[in-house]
């Protein structure tokens, strides 16, 4: 280990400052380095992995958008055939006809059976596309009530939990 009295003199200008020498380790006699984490892998800490609860909310989430897509898709193509099967009431608020809803949903679910699809690639423009197509869906089948209420509130609740899943924020909760 070398002192202070070993090392020759160092010429300091006037005003200069001497600039700080790296601490020699104790083993080698060598400057010491400062090392990242042993964990740091040279990646950003937004560019972290999802942990596993992160990437099984998003598959069950890309699962259930695209069943709630299929829902709506057949949904639309029974409106679409046969119009006289769903009843229609009188002097509702929204006057559409069952087949002019029909395409809607037969459209939605396509729609929605793809961005579920694209949801398993876990990309930030598919969970927000993900959201923005469960919401617009639970608004068409809240106004399609009237037509098909049981299946309507059903498709309610899995847009709900589709938005909670893809909405929830992405930390590390390993």
């Amino acid at each position: 280990m070398s002192s202070a009295q070993d090392q020759p003199p160092r010429d300091v200008g006037a005003g200069a400052q001497e600039a700080p020498r790296p601490q020699e380790s104790a083993q080698s006699g060598r400057p010491s380095v400062p090392r990242p984490a042993p964990h740091y892998e040279g990646k950003p800490a937004h560019a972290a992995e999802p942990s596993p609860a992160q990437k099984g909310l998003t598959f069950a989430a890309a699962v259930l958008l695209m069943l709630s897509g299929t829902f709506n898709f057949f949904e639309g193509l029974a409106a679409v055939i046969r119009g006289s099967f769903f009843v229609v009431l009188p002097n509702y608020a929204y006057n559409i006809s069952v087949t002019g809803w029909g395409w809607f949903h037969l459209i939605l679910g396509v729609v929605a059976f793809l961005t579920g699809c694209f949801l398993f690639v876990d990309s930030p423009v598919a969970r927000v596309a993900g959201v923005v197509i469960a919401s617009v869906s639970a608004i068409v089948n809240f106004l399609y009530i009237p037509y098909y209420p049981v299946w309507s509130v059903v498709l309610i609740a899995i847009d709900a939990v589709i938005i909670w899943a893809l909405a929830s924020p992405r930390r590390d909760w390993a």
